[in-house]
């Protein structure tokens, strides 16, 4: 029988499915497998299912001679080396599509905690600060007819925007190209990224994090923010330079950010950004409902059952290894 690796647990309906077909190891501590000792526990194995936050580098995979498929159960895939197991002929599989309205949902959430102060408000009360009621107090933005930028119009950014149309907001988006059809769909305008900046009171990140789009969000684009904006990232810890943001925020011009990825994750307790009022951070929950995460277990468990069977995975990252 097949031998499998699975670097945390997962949900039971998923991993039940997966031991009727193979072997499994579950590593058992809510922590990540250090590297070695994935390594080691991957060497034997037919195949990987795995986390974003698990390393899968060349290394690890040279050192794994009967891996045969590496299923993530993520949409992203940026932790792995994709090139080094399509030199292997080795699918790599992930999970898309399925975790858009949850994130969309977190989105809104952090765009609606941020902008009208609800963290800071929390924090006044339990500082026993509230005495009376302020008409200077907690002031924060006004979403209703207010301009939400979008950067990356994918599924979870087209989701995000059709939310917006209950607070009536002018709706921008950006990219490396314009999508008419979607735009269209959700009444959002193409804008470069500079303008969208410009233009925009909540600039929400929904890019892949890739070499172009790394520390997109340095010193100069926040500069080139309005005054009083917010920031959101749902997407990658990457895609912000976390520096050039507590700069922006620590001298007012920023209005706030909220972040539910960082660089690295977690950030460590004293990072200087977990201690600003108004930066709301939370744990990398944009996926984190019973269903969302089920269905993500679910689709990579076919995937990895796909390949361990040599078919083709549902959703495969590296279709080149078909056909190469």
């Amino acid at each position: 029988m097949n031998k499998v690796f699975v670097t945390r647990p997962i949900p039971q309906s998923a991993l039940g499915r997966l031991r009727r077909e193979a072997t499994v190891e579950v590593w058992p501590g809510p922590q990540p497998p250090p590297y070695q000792e994935l390594r080691r526990h991957v060497a034997p194995c037919d195949g990987l299912l795995c986390l974003l936050t698990d390393r899968v580098d060349a290394e690890l995979i040279a050192s794994a001679p009967r891996l045969r498929v590496i299923s993530q159960m993520a949409v992203g895939y940026d932790n792995i080396d994709v090139a080094a197991a399509t030199a292997r002929g080795i699918p790599v599989g992930h999970t898309p599509g399925v975790l858009t309205e949850a994130t969309a949902d977190l989105t809104w959430a952090l765009i609606l905690a941020t902008a009208r102060r609800v963290l800071d408000g929390v924090r006044f009360i339990e500082a026993g600060r509230w005495t009376t009621w302020d008409p200077m107090g907690l002031l924060g933005l006004e979403l209703h007819g207010a301009t939400l930028g979008i950067v990356g119009l994918g599924r979870i950014g087209a989701a995000v925007a059709r939310r917006a149309a209950g607070f009536g907001m002018r709706l921008l988006y950006t990219g490396p190209r314009e999508k008419p059809a979607v735009a269209a769909g959700v009444g959002a305008t193409y804008a470069d990224f500079e303008t969208l900046l410009r233009e925009s009171d909540v600039v929400s990140i929904h890019c892949p994090l890739t070499p172009a789009t790394r520390h997109l969000f340095d010193a100069r684009a926040f500069a080139l923010m309005k005054p009083g904006a917010i920031l959101i990232n749902t997407a990658r810890g990457g895609i912000v330079d976390h520096k050039a943001l507590l700069d922006a925020v620590r001298d007012g011009h920023l209005g706030g950010a909220g972040l539910d990825v960082t660089e690295p994750e977690p950030l460590p307790a004293d990072h200087p950004l977990m201690a600003q009022e108004r930066v709301l951070i939370t744990p990398h929950i944009g996926s984190a409902t019973v269903r969302t995460r089920t269905r993500m277990a679910e689709m990579a468990v076919a995937n990895l059952l796909a390949g361990l069977r040599g078919e083709p995975l549902p959703h495969c990252v590296n279709p080149e290894v078909y056909t190469g």
